[in-house]
């Protein structure tokens, strides 16, 4: 096993792809499951707003993958968030998101892999799709090279090449005109190729089924590549020192952000409203709903809330479990409702529990599959119709179109326990499926969101629900994990009898 030489040192690679389709799943995959086959301990990342790509990584590395966006949060969050994930790990391996250089904004870096690099200053490992050329694949890597000379493309892996032959061939050509190694190749196999990105994949991955795809990835991947030449490149990154990630710029962005524990039992301010010492028997209890249908949390949303002085509960509806009763908040996030949906319908105690919660007025967050087992009725792809909680006035509609894919900066139309009228958050929007209200004049929007397409009115806002297709980072606006636990918090001391 590698050891690592100091508590700095971050050994870290960016698998980055020419365009989506140009094989980094497969390497990013291969990569983690031959490092950890030797014995190191592997941390995964992501770029963007992605869930299932963490779920693979999850899956080869036995430890929760992160995401990294810069758009969602500022870049030192992004810092910040890599050094206390990777701290105490031999390596890290970041899987890029789309091309290298595609992102939210077709004239810079923004929301791109590049960003990622530049801002974590992480040695790049270039996947490039071969098949059909020769020379032409230097072309390619100097073009990458070019467009953002301040990045660092460290080495290249050659994808789908026909033989030995052939990437003998692109080998030369690229290290003579870039200057940089050629690490590896991967042969044409179209078994290798990983699965769509469709609906009920998690809980497929979750079973451990595609455990002999992680396997073979890892198999074909070290046939052609020099595993030792990658670590190298990984260990030369700079250290966290370098970053300038000091323990004054940590403990501000807390200070900013979090409303830790010892924070919430101090901060009894009468004039703010914040509770008094003396009024807090307990920290608030916001119970989350996690299994195969409800699976989609960023990690940093779950952590930020606890450091906010929440108890996290977690629960399985799809196990026919009811709302803990020691709830004083739910948070239910996305994932796939629609393929549970039977289930889901058949556990009265859930959704009663969920009625209760709303008719006491216990804050409730729900984000795409969670806002769809709000509504009255989901039908799915079958055309089946399930009854659901009822509590917003609408039907959902599965269909085979996806009906929305991006960025969202959602601004609040009216107060809520999670937002003030006017706050932006930002997040993405990533479904299937269509919300129709009964009476569309008079729905309580919870955002006016806005993304490529311009904007529009997004969700339901009414009481102390708050419910939307768009996935929230809690990082994008350092307050809400604060104002959303406090929320919590006077529920609870209403609920024995306290006053704030």
């Amino acid at each position: 096993m590698m050891s690592i030489s100091n508590q700095h040192a971050r050994p870290r690679l960016i698998i980055a792809g020419t365009g989506s389709g140009a094989g980094k799943t497969t390497v990013t995959l291969g990569l983690m499951k031959a490092l950890a086959r030797s014995g190191m301990s592997v941390q995964g990342f992501k770029c963007g707003p992605d869930y299932i790509d963490p779920t693979y990584h999850t899956a080869v590395t036995g430890r929760a993958s992160r995401n990294l966006d810069a758009w969602m949060t500022s870049p030192e969050y992004v810092r910040n968030a890599f050094a206390k994930a990777s701290a105490g790990h031999d390596i890290s391996i970041i899987e890029g998101v789309m091309g290298l250089y595609d992102g939210k904004d077709p004239l810079s870096n923004t929301g791109s892999t590049a960003e990622i690099a530049l801002v974590t200053q992480t040695p790049v490992i270039l996947v490039v799709d071969v098949r059909s050329m020769a020379r032409s694949a230097a072309a390619i890597v100097l073009g990458f090279q070019q467009l953002e000379p301040e990045l660092n493309i460290a080495g290249v892996i050659v994808n789908r090449c026909g033989s030995a032959g052939h990437y003998s061939i692109v080998k030369k050509a690229i290290e003579q005109m870039c200057g940089i190694p050629v690490v590896g190749w991967l042969k044409r196999e179209e078994d290798m190729s990983i699965p769509e990105r469709h609906l009920g994949l998690v809980p497929a991955i979750e079973r451990g089924e595609l455990e002999p795809l992680f396997e073979r990835a890892a198999d074909v991947l070290l046939e052609g590549t020099d595993l030792d030449a990658i670590v190298a490149i990984a260990k030369a990154a700079p250290s966290i020192e370098e970053l300038a990630i000091s323990r004054e710029n940590v403990s501000r962005q807390n200070s900013d952000s979090l409303w830790s524990g010892a924070d919430l039992k101090s901060s009894g301010d009468s004039a703010s409203g914040q509770p008094d010492e003396r009024e807090i028997s307990s920290y608030p209890v916001i119970a989350v709903a996690r299994d195969a249908a409800f699976n989609f949390y960023y990690p940093d949303n779950l952590e930020l809330l606890e450091a906010a002085g929440a108890q996290l509960k977690y629960f399985s509806p799809l196990a026919g479990e009811g709302i803990p009763s020691e709830a004083d908040g739910i948070y239910l996030g996305g994932g796939f409702p629609e393929e549970f949906a039977a289930l889901i319908a058949d556990n009265v105690l859930f959704l009663e529990g969920l009625r209760e919660a709303v008719r006491g007025d216990m804050p409730l967050f729900a984000e795409c599959g969670g806002y769809m087992v709000l509504a009255e009725t989901l039908t799915n792809r079958e055309g089946l119709t399930y009854n659901m909680a009822g509590i917003i006035p609408a039907q959902v509609q599965m269909q085979a179109k996806r009906a929305a894919l991006g960025y969202r900066e959602a601004r609040a139309v009216e107060d809520s326990f999670l937002l003030e009228k006017g706050d932006v958050i930002r997040g993405h929007e990533f479904h299937y499926s269509t919300m129709t209200y009964q009476e569309e004049g008079s729905i309580p929007y919870a955002y006016e969101t806005k993304g490529l397409r311009g904007m529009k009115q997004e969700g339901y806002a009414r009481g102390n629900v708050v419910a939307g297709y768009t996935h929230i980072h809690l990082g994008s606006h350092p307050g809400v994990a604060k104002r959303w636990v406090w929320h919590c918090l006077a529920y609870r001391l209403r609920r024995s009898g306290q006053h704030i």
